[in-house]
């Protein structure tokens, strides 16, 4: 198993992309610690890892700083270090979207909240223990949003690039101490998240065919990447950006 003896934390691990990635983590021998504000959706990612591994949910708001310190804490205490952190918790207020001149201060507020600020806390508060251990790896979850133009998307794809100018600086800063900082950019993935948009059966044709691959990805399409970056594997990448996304960006 690749990552057996390893400490993982997964934010936003309750479903979708961040629920496969934890359960992968688990299945390669990894305590996963599911740091998610959705209880039902948290306990329930907990119990399917630890029917075969380890895990513990603690309930977190990651815009929250003093809920990411506490829950920085449990996971210490349970386990004694943390190894991995996966920063996947996000939001996209699809109905409150717009462009700049008409977006409200409010929805622009929480998707930073959550999608950038949350990155940064969780990084802030776990960081510490990678030094002292002297290695670790800390995985973003980006978007193509914050890297190409999407129409009323301001905040989330504002958001999402600066989670790739986060990434970046961390990983100029942390390599030296031997902690990896690396960022994921998935495409369009068939999660809750997106359920709105893919409910229409023209969208979701549409957002198929725009893919070189022809299809919509699934969160376990995630899953092998971020066990690569999370691993001994990915030794010497820094500051990479890892592309799942069926081809979308290559065209």
């Amino acid at each position: 198993m690749r990552l057996k003896n390893k400490v993982a934390i997964v934010t936003g691990a309750g479903a979708g992309i961040g629920r496969a990635i934890a359960e992968r983590f688990g299945a390669e021998g990894a305590a996963v610690v599911i740091a998610e504000v959705d209880t039902t959706n948290g306990e329930s990612a907990a119990q399917a890892i630890s029917k075969g591994g380890e895990a513990l949910f603690v309930q977190t708001d990651v815009s929250d700083e003093a809920q990411v310190q506490a829950m920085t804490g449990k996971a210490l205490d349970r386990y004694g270090r943390i190894d991995i952190l996966c920063n996947n918790a996000a939001v996209l207020l699809v109905h409150e979207e717009a462009p700049a001149h008409e977006l409200s201060n409010e929805a622009w507020d929480r998707t930073m909240a959550v999608n950038l600020r949350g990155y940064w806390l969780c990084s802030k508060y776990v960081i510490p223990t990678m030094l002292r251990q002297g290695s670790g790896s800390v995985i973003h979850v980006a978007s193509p949003t914050g890297i190409f133009g999407f129409t009323r998307l301001t905040a989330y794809s504002t958001s999402k690039g600066g989670v790739i100018g986060l990434m970046r600086a961390m990983a100029a800063d942390y390599a030296p101490h031997h902690i990896r900082v690396n960022a994921i950019i998935p495409g369009t993935i068939d999660t809750p998240m997106n359920a709105v948009e893919l409910s229409d059966p023209q969208m979701r044709k549409h957002f198929a065919e725009i893919a070189p691959a022809r299809r919509l990805g699934t969160p376990q399409d995630l899953a092998g990447i971020a066990v690569f970056l999370a691993s001994e594997d990915s030794d010497y990448c820094v500051g990479g950006i890892f592309t799942v996304d069926g081809g979308l960006t290559a065209v």
